[in-house]
């Protein structure tokens, strides 16, 4: 395989990056139900914290992604999977765009936010979204269970497209015998 058929370092990087994020946050707020009350907020900074990076390496992969063109898609795949996949990554492009900005409109909408700061890594102030904080109480608490519950119909949708994905990767690897993954890989054939 060439050179011309991987992804860049920095595109293979920024996407294995943003996937370890995405899972660890998936995990961070499944287990919510399963802490004790005084580990739910810091458990809840620290997914807020998680999505605020990955929406800044979502920048950045975009804009990596609109610079270097990402290599053709094998030409023994078929026009349904080769459409299949300009769309699911279409996606999760935007669900790693939508997902964190939704959880930030949820945050800013909650009633607590002005006496709980919001801190990336509890290192870093980071700003509640100034319109929404300034909003009449009784309709900024209707727009966090909107947020809350739109953030949650995206994380559903991702577990979908990202098992999908995962399954496509799988089955061109094992099945079709024609890997894609080496393509997003560091090592293996050049």
């Amino acid at each position: 395989m060439s050179t011309k058929n991987k992804y860049t370092r920095t595109a293979m990087a920024l996407h294995w990056l943003v996937a370890v994020l995405m899972i660890v946050n998936v995990a961070l707020a499944l287990s919510v139900d399963y802490v004790s009350d005084e580990s739910i907020r810091p458990l809840i900074d620290n997914h807020k914290s998680i999505g605020i990076l990955v929406l800044g390496l979502f920048i950045l992969r975009l804009l990596w992604r609109i610079a270097h063109r990402p290599p053709e898609l094998p030409a023994s795949f078929s026009p349904f999977e080769k459409k299949g996949a300009h769309w699911a990554h279409i996606a999760l492009y935007a669900l790693m765009l939508l997902l964190p900005l939704s959880g930030w409109l949820h945050d800013s909408a909650w009633k607590d936010a002005a006496t709980h700061p919001m801190e990336l890594f509890h290192l870093v102030p980071w700003p509640r979204i100034a319109f929404i904080t300034h909003i009449e109480p009784q309709f900024k608490e209707t727009l966090h269970d909107v947020f809350g519950n739109i953030h949650e119909w995206l994380g559903d949708a991702l577990y979908i497209l990202f098992s999908l994905h995962v399954l496509g990767a799988l089955k061109h690897e094992w099945i079709d015998k024609e890997s894609v993954l080496s393509r997003m890989l560091p090592w293996g054939k050049n």
